[in-house]
């Protein structure tokens, strides 16, 4: 495939955080954006300065409390998109399955006073009846709600960094495109933690391993190997396409993308998983855009959004589910936000010329790793109060 058009003058530019991704992973080339990898280089050193000094003070000062029901985690080393919230959404339903009342708990990073974040937003939609939490404190969220909706075990969503609240199992993803951050930690890449933290994981899965060479992922299975506590498993999962959801809430298979021109744009951690799975399903990605992880859209934006790739000849405006559910309800306002600068006046018949929009809803396939996943899951909790299949 071409690479993705430039934007054109009117278009969505390209933000900070792309230009900052495009400079940590040598993307952009030059005296500038080397002397900025330097520099960022030199602030990695007092990140981790500072990494040593939480695990110091958490040596010796730290208290680790534990939940009234026991506690999974699912959590990543690099910030960024590695498939947790379709990971949790999978262990959700395995717990089910199994007799089970799980409860969802995590930060509720970028939501607005007394409301939800977009993972929030789509688990709802993934995991209906299943209760979520927000809190940035984790464990008051699950004393709050452990109770009150009679479940049994917690997903602590995002959570291997919050090592305050005891777990009985940690659940660590590493993308397969981009499993150690470029090898730096932030701010020069994208690690949190060094590779080394992958001792403390009960469970290493790479995700996305249908995008990765085989040889590339039997070195990567390695490394991880290497860098966990001997005999930690080290599975892989593949972001299945599960369909396509329009904002009426038709579907279609994932077929209907073989063949047609479609633009895409996106917030999240690794925009280009969502184009390599969109040209892998048969679609000509005429235009795409990404913003950065937990982007907040305006109407208007997603309004030029939409007559960028109508002008691009595009079918659809693909995006993820994380953020179709912020799309959604700017649908039906086109009118210009406080923020927004007022468009300049068209004869264009914006809604009735607009493209669709429509998510690809993905879902996490363990394949034949599957059953050793559920296996080491259920060995981590007591018997299911309802006597569940285990």
């Amino acid at each position: 495939m071409d690479s993705p058009p430039s934007n054109r003058a009117g278009d969505v530019p390209r933000d900070a955080p792309s230009r900052w991704m495009a400079v940590v992973s040598g993307e952009a080339r030059g005296l500038g954006p080397a002397a900025a990898r330097a520099g960022l280089a030199l602030l990695s050193c007092g990140y981790r300065a500072g990494l040593a000094a939480v695990a110091l003070r958490r040596r010796f000062f730290g208290t680790v409390r534990r939940a009234p029901c026991p506690v999974l985690s699912v959590g990543n080393l690099t910030v960024g998109g590695t498939g947790k919230t379709p990971m949790v959404a999978y262990l959700a339903g395995l717990l089910a399955g199994a007799g089970y009342r799980p409860l969802i708990a995590s930060r509720g990073y970028g939501a607005e006073a007394g409301g939800v974040n977009e993972e929030a937003a789509e688990l709802a939609l993934r995991c209906p009846g299943v209760p979520h939490v927000q809190d940035a404190d984790r464990l008051r969220a699950i004393r709050s709600r452990a109770d009150a909706d009679d479940c049994d075990v917690a997903i602590l969503d995002d959570g291997f960094q919050h090592r305050r609240l005891a777990r009985d199992l940690d659940i660590v993803l590493l993308d397969g495109l981009c499993p150690f951050g470029y090898g730096r930690l932030l701010p020069r890449g994208l690690l949190r933690e060094p590779p080394s933290a992958l001792r403390r994981a009960d469970l290493v899965v790479i995700t996305r391993a249908d995008l990765v060479d085989p040889a590339a992922l039997a070195r990567l299975k390695t490394e991880a190997a290497r860098c966990a506590r001997p005999g930690t498993p080290v599975l892989t999962a593949d972001h299945r396409p599960a369909g396509i959801r329009f904002a009426d809430d038709a579907r279609s298979a994932p077929d209907w993308l073989d063949g047609r021109s479609v633009a895409a744009a996106c917030g999240i951690g690794n925009p280009a998983a969502l184009r390599r799975t969109l040209e892998g399903l048969g679609a000509c990605v005429v235009r795409f855009d990404a913003f950065r992880d937990h982007h907040a859209y305006t109407a208007t934006e997603l309004g030029r959004l939409r007559d960028a790739a109508r002008d691009a000849g595009a079918a659809a405006l693909v995006t993820t589910g994380k953020d179709f559910v912020k799309w959604r309800p700017l649908l039906a306002d086109r009118s210009p936000d406080a923020s927004d600068e007022v468009p300049e006046a068209s004869d264009k018949p914006h809604e009735a010329e607009a493209v669709p929009v429509a998510a690809l809803e993905v879902t996490m396939d363990l394949g034949d790793d599957a059953s050793a996943f559920r296996r080491r899951v259920l060995e981590a909790l007591p018997a299911s109060r309802t006597g569940g299949d285990r």
